[in-house]
């Protein structure tokens, strides 16, 4: 209970300061306003503030300053114990004015405050309207009040019928423009009249609307018909009704249709419908809103409404419209291609109901039967079929009511004719997602062109051929297209403009794209590869969605790692098969750093990755056969020259030493000495035995050499028997010519001439030594050479037993010969071994069977 007691004395505490503030609000003075707080719009007040008796500063009353303000704006003052200011051009609205009071050394204080209504007369209402909704409704009015007053105005709604009944509503509100009376007119005198008026009072005046004057049939609204149906009889388009309620005084309707996807509304009027009408000229298979409107009077009264909308598709019909059909080929192998169909979906208007599946029939022309008749529920087709013969493909579009009219087409090589090819194909971007392609006639036949197939579809790296394909058909007249279908920013399409004539066509291929930028990434180099002393570049395409549209070249930088200089780089065409690109300009074995970069019209991508790379220094085949192959040729042309070679056998005969010769074979394993034994003469071998024929005794007789000179005269002999020839064959020696004539010594010759017979041994001696292994007998005219007598015979060269079969006749030595120089040269580093006189006592006989000859001397 004290509790209670305790609450109750806060709250009268608290409510007593809130009064005493209220009235302690203006206790050191008062602020008046003249003629009024309330004024109209452009009138002019006088303000006064005045201070309480001892309520100014403490000091004096003379520094009293007392301010008046407007909101927080000074706008006047004065010192002493009043202040008065007179005030204009007020806006309409409420207007702030407080006075205050400023002392020396002290914070204002406030005095008292005022405010100041600014307003406007009400307006004459106008359009005063009074409706009815329905038959059981009551009556509301609605006018429009004008201007705002910006004061509180209030509205009086007054209504009087027959019988001086008087219907009387007040509305308090500041916007306040629509009135309910409450009441409901019945129909018992539609044609009684009523009278309604509106009148509006604030404090500066008031205003009345003129009085409006109306019947039941007047005012009443009916309700919004409902419960709306539509029926199609036979589950046919042509039959359609459509159903609804209404109220029953109702007399005239009127109903609104459109397909769902227009704007457009068709209006239709019914009189008496009694809530039913058959409605004609619909479309199959399209989704329609109705709406319907009522009346309860021809000329009378306002319509009601519109109803809920009615949504409603109407029943399918046979497709009307033909598939735009296209179609792709590909070559498998010799003998079968593929060839995949393409076609557009029928438009609402011609499908005239849902597709259910399209008919495809391949017929060969050349039979006349048809091969496939296929079903399917797409919009492509593919089949192989032999690459022989003419084909046509039917196609047509079915519903639940029927089929389409096939589309046909001829199946023909799209790019055979050359003749009917486009000219001159590009692409440009154009508007927001369009390309525009541009093309020239066929130069040689523009007349034959029946029509124009622009095709595209996305670029893709590896040719996938499940990528959708578009394409539009142009009249023969029009030389440009613009691609505005399934076209995606910053992505390359490939675009073919076929020119179609008959069974032939044309084709011209480009790239372009609706946007582009520089592309995102730049390829990645995958692999790099030496061959050949060239270096194979390898990477991996830039993924479709950073190419950011059509590339147009590749670039492939490289540089010597750690080298400051600017790289150096190649530029390749875009190929949309190529991966790879081989380099020549490397040095071997030096590292050099590669990246790659691809560039669109709009610029060059950021860098790939690098790679490292140093050629092995493997030496070019090609570059080291190649001028072997000259050499070889320039060597052997040289060495086929006669003079040439005999230059280089002597120069080679003098440089080889003389250990190195062949084998001097030992005379007395010869045939000649094992056929015919050798016997001791004690006689001396006549000179004239020499020139006659050789006997043939039994035993041969020993040949006897009387000395061996040092010095003698050239003296040439020409073969004359076959059978020395035949054994001279494989032995090297030197075919005579005037310049191949050698003197026997670089001594002059002695001053007397030496015996017949030893002249004829020595010379005989001296062409045996000069016949070597390589000696060709098969130029018998050629003259023997003779080489000095201190280089000795090869292994063939020894002095035969049988000397009589050496020729009879002497060759005489011509005068020309004795001024010829001499041949030999020796420039061997090795010291030569000569033939020194024989250091033995045989008397003046020696025969062969007592000789041996050697590699370095004689030996006995």
């Amino acid at each position: 209970m004290a509790h209670r007691g305790c609450s109750l004395a806060l709250v009268f505490i608290i409510m007593w300061l809130l009064i005493k503030a209220k009235i302690d609000e203006c206790r050191r003075g008062d602020v008046t306003v003249k003629p009024s707080r309330v004024i109209l719009l452009g009138s002019t007040v006088n303000i006064s503030c005045t201070l309480k008796p001892r309520q100014g500063c403490l000091n004096d009353s003379r520094h009293n300053k007392l301010i008046l303000y407007k909101f927080d704006r000074r706008i006047n003052f004065h010192h002493g114990h009043s202040l008065n200011s007179q005030v204009t051009g007020l806006p309409l609205g409420t207007t702030l004015f407080v006075c205050k009071l400023a002392c020396i050394n002290s914070d204002e204080i406030q005095i008292c405050g005022a405010e100041i209504l600014v307003g406007v007369v009400p307006e004459q209402p106008q359009n005063l309207s009074c409706i009815q909704k329905g038959e059981q409704g009551t009556v509301a009015c609605t006018w429009d009040r004008g201007r705002d007053t910006h004061l509180y105005t209030q509205y009086t709604l007054q209504l009087s019928g027959p019988k001086n009944l008087t219907w009387q509503k007040q509305c308090k509100d500041h916007y306040c423009d629509y009135l309910d009376f409450g009441i409901n007119l019945t129909p018992e005198s539609p044609e009684s009249n009523f009278t309604a008026k509106v009148t509006a009072v604030n404090s500066l005046g008031s205003s009345s609307s003129f009085p409006s004057t109306f019947t039941f049939l007047d005012i009443v609204r009916p309700l919004p018909p409902w419960d709306i149906r539509i029926n199609f009889q036979k589950a046919s388009v042509s039959r359609c009704t459509l159903y609804w309620r209404d109220e029953g005084l109702v007399l005239l309707n009127r109903l609104r249709y459109r397909p769902s996807n227009s704007r457009l509304w068709n209006m239709v009027n019914v009189t008496k419908a009694k809530g039913r009408h058959d409605l004609l000229y619909l479309k199959p298979f399209t989704e329609y809103e109705f709406q319907i409107s009522s009346k309860l009077h021809l000329c009378k009264g306002s319509w009601s409404d519109w109803s809920e909308s009615l949504r409603a598709q109407t029943p399918e019909e046979e497709p009307t419209g033909m598939l735009d059909v296209w179609y792709m080929k590909r070559h498998i192998d010799y003998s079968r291609q593929q060839i995949s169909l393409f076609w557009k979906n029928l438009s609402i208007s011609e499908a005239r109901g849902k597709i259910l599946h399209y008919e495809v029939t391949l017929q060969e022309l050349t039979g006349g039967k048809a091969v496939t008749q296929n079903i399917t529920g797409h919009t492509s087709w593919s089949t192989v079929i032999p690459r022989t013969g003419s084909w046509t493909v039917a196609v047509s579009a079915a519903n639940s009511k029927g089929s389409s009219l096939p589309t046909r087409i001829n199946i023909t090589n799209l790019c055979g004719a050359g003749l009917l090819a486009p000219r001159q194909v590009s692409a440009n971007s154009e508007g927001k997602d369009g390309i525009r392609v541009i093309w020239q006639p066929p130069r040689k036949a523009p007349s034959a062109v029946q029509e124009y197939v622009v095709e595209w579809r996305e670029l893709h790296p590896k040719g996938d051929t499940r990528v959708p394909l578009n394409w539009l058909r142009s009249p023969p007249s029009n030389v440009s297209a613009l691609i505005s279908e399934n076209v995606k920013p910053y992505i390359c399409y490939e675009i073919h403009v076929y020119a179609l004539s008959g069974y032939q066509g044309g084709c011209s291929s480009t790239l372009g794209n609706s946007k582009h930028e520089a592309p995102r990434s730049g390829p990645h180099i995958n692999a790099i590869t030496e061959e050949k002393g060239s270096v194979l570049i390898s990477w991996n395409s830039i993924p479709v969605q950073e190419q950011m549209g059509c590339l147009l070249h590749y670039r492939i930088y490289w540089k010597e790692r750690d080298s400051n200089s600017q790289p150096q780089f190649c530029e390749i065409p875009y190929r949309v098969s190529q991966n790879s690109h081989p380099i020549n300009s490397l040095q071997p074995r030096v590292t050099y750093v590669l990246w790659m970069t691809a560039l669109t019209a709009a610029g060059e991508s950021s860098q790939g990755n690098e790679r490292e790379i140093c050629l092995q220094g493997k030496a070019n085949w090609m570059a080291f056969v190649a001028p072997s192959i000259c050499i070889a040729i320039i060597i052997v042309g040289i060495f086929s020259t006669h003079y040439f070679q005999q230059k280089v056998f002597v120069l080679l005969e003098a440089l080889r030493p003389q250990w190195c010769s062949r084998e001097i074979p030992d005379p007395a394993n010869s045939t000649c000495t094992k056929k015919y034994p050798i016997v001791e003469e004690k006689t001396q071998l006549p000179l004239d035995r020499l020139l006659t024929d050789w006997p043939t005794p039994e035993d041969p007789e020993p040949l006897v050499i009387s000395e061996v000179l040092h010095q003698v005269t050239p003296v040439f002999r020409r073969p004359h028997c076959s059978n020395w020839l035949q054994r001279g064959k494989g032995i090297q020696g030197h075919q005579a010519s005037e310049k191949d004539m050698m003197p026997s010594a670089s001594s002059p010759p002695p001053s007397r001439a030496l015996p017949a017979e030893r002249r004829q041994l020595v010379d005989l001696y001296k062409v045996l030594e000069s016949r070597g292994p390589d000696s060709k007998p098969e130029n018998p005219a050629s003259p023997w050479t003779v080489l000095p007598a201190g280089d000795l015979p090869t292994h063939d060269g020894y002095l035969p037993s049988n000397i009589d079969d050496l020729p009879a006749h002497e060759v005489p030595l011509s005068d020309s010969l004795e001024e010829l120089e001499p041949q030999h040269i020796s420039l061997s580093v090795f010291p030569s071994s000569s033939l020194h006189p024989l250091t033995f006592s045989c008397g003046d006989k020696l025969t062969l069977d007592q000789l041996k000859m050697g590699c370095d001397s004689l030996m006995l």
